[in-house]
């Protein structure tokens, strides 16, 4: 019983602290509004043009694959570092984790995901 007062602690601490910094940020923001404050900030130049422009969805959908085997590629280096140490499970593992990398990503590739034209 006594891990799961643990586990009842952590889960109501970790609802407690956002809601307690939410509260604390809509109590104490300032609230005076001046046209300045509404403006799109564009790096420090004045701005001009709507705000509103719409881009091309395969800018998303490229960044957000570059993004998920960029993530996936970074487990890739604590293997590598520890590769001396690791028995064959470990290579077995990271050989099936390099297929379903290598799978999604001719998943993209035939999905016309990575073709710009």
């Amino acid at each position: 019983m006594e891990e799961f007062a643990k586990f009842g602690f952590m889960a109501a601490l970790g609802f407690i602290v956002p809601t307690i910094a939410i509260v604390l940020s809509r109590i104490l923001q300032p609230r005076i509004s001046t046209s300045s404050k509404v403006q799109t900030y564009e790096c420090g130049i004045k701005p001009f043009g709507n705000a509103w422009i719409q881009f091309n969805i395969r800018y998303y959908i490229y960044a957000l694959i570059f993004v998920i085997f960029d993530i996936e590629t970074i487990f890739l280096y604590p293997w590598a570092v520890a590769f001396n140490k690791l028995g064959l499970f470990a290579i077995i593992e990271m050989f099936i984790f390099l297929f379903i990398l290598i799978v999604g990503f001719a998943y993209a590739w035939k999905k016309g995901a990575l073709n710009w034209s």
